[in-house]
């Protein structure tokens, strides 16, 4: 597509946010086990390396980056970016130093946040691993070209995501552009291999730049929602009955509404 002629800096916001979550049975004696791992699995230092490798796959510079472990569980992170180096001191300065905070603070229109939410169903031995991943961008970067590695960086059994491009910009005679690339749906930037494993769902709303997409695995093998070692020795009839327990949970977090049990 041929380069959009700009006046000036490019205004336009590009926001995506997941919703990825990651499902399990354990046992009574294993429910803990489960959150002690997910919390390590997935901890702060972790998540700063997920978010670290997004921002090189988009293109952008990591200004300053917070992050926290919590008690009893989850963890945050969040990386403030820019489109372009930033350099300070004289305009031919070739070392970058740290940013003053006033910087910092203005440039937090671009971001990058995970949050985690490991959680348990209090009788029937499931664990649902939730983590909320925002990525906006202002400019050329599109959080866009992060899809795939975010989707197979948390090993994802259902992703919920949301897109939106909010502003605008001027091109050099001075008309606004609400959008400066095409899409039609999330799932242009899916790789074709993983929409080949996920049932999918479309909503939306093209006047408004809006675009919702839902995805599940479609195979589904009990055997990789247990837990423990200890959890796979199940008779036939207790296997039947954690498979549907499991296909339950997904299918409530995909339609969004709980069935009666």
């Amino acid at each position: 597509m041929e380069k959009l002629k700009l006046h000036g800096f490019n205004n336009l916001t590009k926001s995506l946010s997941f919703n990825i979550y990651d499902i399990c049975y354990t046992s009574p004696a294993n429910k803990q086990r489960y959150i002690e791992y997910i919390d390590e699995a997935y901890n702060a230092e972790r998540l700063t390396q997920i978010l670290t490798d997004v921002a090189d796959i988009i293109g952008a510079h990591i200004l300053n980056i917070a992050r926290q472990d919590y008690d009893p569980q989850g963890a945050s992170v969040t990386m403030l970016i820019s489109e372009d180096p930033i350099c300070h001191g004289s305009p031919s300065a070739k070392v970058r130093d740290p940013l003053p905070e006033a910087v910092l603070a203005h440039l937090d229109k671009s971001h990058i946040t995970v949050h985690t939410y490991p959680e348990s169903h209090p009788h029937f031995g499931i664990s649902t691993f939730r983590a909320d991943i925002d990525v906006s961008t202002c400019g050329r970067i599109s959080p866009l070209k992060a899809l795939n590695y975010l989707i197979s960086s948390f090993e994802s059994d259902i992703v919920i995501m949301d897109y939106r491009v909010r502003g605008f910009t001027r091109d050099i005679s001075g008309a606004k552009l609400f959008i400066d690339h095409d899409i039609t749906s999330i799932q242009n930037f899916i790789a074709q291999e993983t929409k080949e494993r996920y049932q999918m769902i479309d909503v939306n709303v093209y006047q408004e730049n809006i675009f919702h997409t839902k995805m599940m695995l479609k195979e589904f093998n009990l055997d990789n929602y247990l837990f423990a070692p200890d959890d796979v020795l199940l008779t036939d009839e207790e296997r039947e009955e954690v498979q549907e327990k499991v296909y339950r949970e997904m299918a409530e977090i995909f339609y969004g509404r709980n069935y009666a049990v």
